[in-house]
């Protein structure tokens, strides 16, 4: 059972909740025997304090935060170093960690993958950072186990940077803002609400993290309950989890959208870092006496049954038993929702056919990365598969532990044995299925998977070319139970199994003889070693006084991921050259976005070359001769006048932090996003640090695809701190409209009228 609170509540000595009523505050005092206001109480969550830690404002609720480590993988550490050099970056002033789990299989794109790979060891001398090598760990499961300390904060630039489980918050955002602390700037930000996450009772035997979290994800996300919000977990089912399993529920949360989580410590969590040889960056961290929470999830374990996520999204739950009681209505939706998200009456969409008298079949599981492959969940899979087989038929598992230590220990203990002799595929630490780039199902299959993401094309396929496979989330152990039925769906709770849950033990060799640790001792003398794929970032133009713009994409789904706006898997392997790889954004949502961008981008570039391109381009003349038919524009110059593409959708922004869903755009001519809202804080942190205005409209939209729209006095606008302007659809008449700007840090307004965060660092 998961429960939302309506109102606020005050958590008493960090079991009792208080929901906040009438008659709170005299309940408060009976109890503790004084008064306290909400704002005092707020200052007794985890979150407030560790914020506090890392706050340098004199202000409590305007933050600009330092973090004490940084983390990337090789999809974002190239351009986030790059930029860095390009603003004058000469060492890491705080630990960075470039792990390489996402491109490690060097299948695409001849040498540049590993390329990139020997850029970063380049780099980790050269500026003092640590390197961790291809297959050796990902990303999440090297930090936990290395780089946490209770009361930290660690900022990466991926989405699912969530080590809260361990006492440290994990914040996951765009390239540009771990380049800002590369620079040693300010992460900057409102103070976030927070939100108790009140874990009571104890999970059923075979119910494993993913199905707890799957319940809290599908009960928060469409509502926004803790959208850009910390989640807090708390309350007397804490300590009935094992830390892994914390792990598990803890790195979900990216997919509920909120900004960060923490949990309270105990001996468990102690336990952990004495079995990683650093007990001394243990901390116990609960609640203060009273503590004030702006919202509550209130989640009995023992309630919670195994459950699955149904494509395209992790909030599209049901438990089994529900799915499997009534599995043709219920694919009959996901069909018809499928078709909505592609738009396409080409795909032919057949999830039904998985049904075979009566029983769900799939193709495929998966328990892999920093969600599945953690070594309880791969130790109770190997006890369900022990002495069984997954078949010799069209079904496949594969399993991936998140790391060489993890993979170690689970030989000498034995299971990777059992589900070698089932029938599983053993493979490295790499991320790969995670996001399309291993394990990719064959066309109209139906996968399991113990991942983060079951996004539409996330799983490698493409719609543009007819292909189409779907991806279902569900726990490591119901996984385990299908595939020793041959691919039949099953939850773990219909099992007869005994678990044998072996301590861990941690080898340290691994790390000590593979990954580079330069901290602190920066080698400026060290070349860095440039492949042929890696380019610079190419120059930028900073805001003119005013815009025009173009809409060359109108996207009507409720929410536009950032895999939609560029795509990952095989595309992500020429992350490292801006031209290269902005060909293919929104490529399989919008394939004809480039070739329309391109086309309005041709125009700036003549402006900024003088050439009167009102002359030269007759569609530009008709749009100029119009703006001057509106008051006080008559004699406006288009010398001086930039002309972009923009986009608009309705919420565009959800899931991956990768910068490139930004800097793809503008590199070929974007200077704008056009929302109803933004999915999450990083993308409209990714736009406005490669200089695109993130616009919001809250009135019905008047224009459509193709339209142009002139905003005047932009730039002054952004300067002057106001939160709308003025807009204008270009017809045979101009409609006015507002456009709103929403909140900006003086940095960020700098940033914007720069042009990008490169343009601002040059120059201040």
């Amino acid at each position: 059972m998961v429960k939302l609170y309506d109102t606020g509540a005050y958590l008493l000595n960090g079991k009792e909740l208080i929901a906040e009523d009438g008659d709170a505050a005299s309940i408060i005092k009976n109890k503790i025997g004084k008064e306290i206001t909400k704002e005092d109480a707020k200052k007794g969550t985890i979150t407030y304090s560790i914020l506090k830690k890392h706050n340098t404002s004199d202000s409590e609720n305007d933050l600009k935060m330092k973090f004490d480590s940084l983390t990337s993988h090789d999809i974002t550490y190239v351009g986030i170093i790059q930029t860095a050099r390009a603003s004058g970056m000469t060492k890491f002033p705080v630990p960075y960690v470039l792990t390489n789990c996402h491109n490690s299989l060097c299948a695409v794109g001849g040498t540049i993958n590993e390329d990139d790979h020997k850029f970063a060891l380049s780099a980790a001398k050269k500026f003092g950072g640590i390197y961790v090598p291809p297959n050796i760990a990902v990303i999440h499961s090297y930090n936990r186990e290395m780089m946490t300390k209770c009361g930290n904060m660690i900022l990466g630039s991926d989405s699912h940077t969530r080590y809260g489980s361990l006492g440290t918050m994990g914040v996951g955002e765009g390239g540009g803002e771990i380049a800002k602390q590369l620079l040693s700037q300010t992460y900057d930000i409102k103070r976030p609400e927070v939100i108790g996450i009140y874990l009571t009772g104890k999970p059923q035997k075979g119910v494993g993290p993913q199905d707890v979290a799957l319940q809290i994800i599908g009960n928060v996300y469409k509502n926004g309950y803790v959208k850009n919000k910390v989640m807090e977990f708390i309350g007397d089912g804490v300590e009935n989890l094992d830390i892994e399993y914390r792990n598990g529920i803890d790195v979900m949360t990216t997919e509920t959208t909120c900004w960060s989580s923490i949990w309270c410590t105990d001996e468990k969590v102690k336990e952990y870092y004495d079995i990683h040889g650093r007990v001394e960056d243990y901390s116990q961290l609960n609640p203060d006496e009273i503590a004030y929470y702006d919202g509550i999830v209130y989640v009995d374990l023992s309630t919670i049954e195994p459950t699955i996520a149904l494509p395209f999204h992790p909030s599209n739950i049901y438990t089994i038993e529900e799915f499997k009681k009534n599995p043709i209505e219920i694919m009959e939706k996901v069909e018809k929702e499928a078709k909505e998200i592609f738009g396409s009456s080409e795909i032919n969409f057949d999830l039904k056919s998985k049904v075979k008298d009566g029983e769900i079949y799939v193709d495929q599981g998966v328990v892999a990365g920093c969600s599945g492959g953690t070594y309880d969940n791969i130790i109770a899979v190997g006890d369900i598969l022990d002495g069984k087989s997954v078949g010799n038929g069209l079904f496949q598992l594969s399993i991936y532990a998140g790391s060489q230590p993890t993979y170690l220990d689970l030989v000498n203990k034995g299971t990777i044995g059992k589900v070698m002799e089932a029938g599983a595929i053993v493979r490295s630490a790499i991320c790969g299925p995670c996001f399309g780039a291993g394990d990719t199902p064959a066309n109209q299959e139906f996968s399991i998977r113990h991942t983060t993401r079951n996004f539409p094309n996330r799983e490698g396929s493409k719609p543009g070319e007819g292909q189409i496979s779907y991806v279902a989330l569900m726990d490591a152990r119901s996984i385990a139970a299908t595939a020793i039925n041959g691919g039949k769906l099953t939850s773990a709770t219909e099992l007869d199994v005994t678990y044998t849950e072996p301590k861990y033990t941690f080898n340290p060799a691994i790390y000590e003889k593979r990954v580079y640790n330069g901290v602190g001792n920066a080698q400026p003398e060290e070349a860095l070693i440039f492949g042929p794929n890696i380019k610079d970032w190419p120059q930028i133009p900073s805001l003119t006084d005013d815009l025009l713009l173009k809409v060359v994409s109108y996207i009507t789904d409720p929410v536009t991921t950032t895999d939609e706006l560029i795509p990952s898997g095989e595309t992500s392997s020429f992350r490292s050259n801006p031209h290269r790889l902005a060909e293919f954004t929104l490529s399989r949502k919008d394939p004809q976005y480039v070739g329309n961008s391109k086309e309005v981008h041709k125009l700036e570039i003549d402006r900024e070359e003088g050439i009167n391109v009102t002359e030269k381009y007759e569609e530009l003349k008709k749009v100029y001769d119009n703006i001057r038919k509106i008051d006080g524009y008559e004699n406006i110059d288009p010398s001086n006048i930039g002309i972009g593409s923009t986009i608009f959708a309705y919420m565009p922004g959800d899931g991956s932090a990768r910068e490139q869903a930004a800097s793809c755009q503008r590199v070929i001519g974007a200077w704008a996003n056009i929302a109803k809202e933004y999915a999450t804080k990083r993308y409209r942190s990714n736009l406005i640090n490669w200089g695109m205005v993130p616009f919001e409209i809250k009135e019905e939209i008047p224009f459509g695809k193709n339209d142009y729209i002139f905003v005047p006095k932009v730039k002054e606008a952004i300067l002057n701190g106001e939160a709308q302007v003025k807009a204008y659809v270009i017809g045979e008449d101009a409609k006015e409209f507002t456009l709103n700007i929403g909140s900006l840090t003086e940095d960020e307004k700098k940033i914007l009228v720069s042009g990008c965060l490169i343009n601002f660092n040059r120059v201040n």
